[in-house]
């Protein structure tokens, strides 16, 4: 008897999902990081190159775009293959990570978009 062995990806939702959260985070590190610094009592000199980050903004919400849509794609698109025993995701383990994503989501969006938020409000 022979049995098919399906390769995992190595990238699974909750990767994807903590990935677009990263990215998101790093592409507002460059206007949002010294304003949550000086907010909390934090401030020097030092505070000032963290805006070096500016040039790698695009790349950062291209990063969190991808990783974002990959999660969803895994979590509502993807179909679950369960020929292996142990293969699939329990529906409650799938129901919070969904759960998560939709709480995430949104939270890493509003950190991308953050510059232009502030910038609202500062002029």
């Amino acid at each position: 008897m022979e049995r098919v062995l399906k390769m995992r990806s190595p990238i699974n939702a909750k990767t994807a999902l903590f990935g677009g959260v990263l990215a998101g985070i790093g592409a507002s590190a460059c206007c949002v990081g010294p304003l949550l610094l000086l907010t909390l009592g934090i401030g020097g000199a030092w505070i000032a190159h963290l805006t070096a980050l500016e040039p790698f903004r695009p790349v950062f919400m291209v990063l969190a775009a991808l990783f974002l849509g990959l999660a969803f794609w895994r979590l509502y698109l993807a179909p679950q293959s369960c020929a292996l025993a142990g293969n699939c995701i329990a529906d409650r383990t799938r129901s919070i990570q969904r759960t998560l994503f939709w709480i995430l989501a949104p939270l890493t969006l509003g950190l991308i978009a953050s510059p232009w938020l502030i910038a609202l409000f500062v002029h």
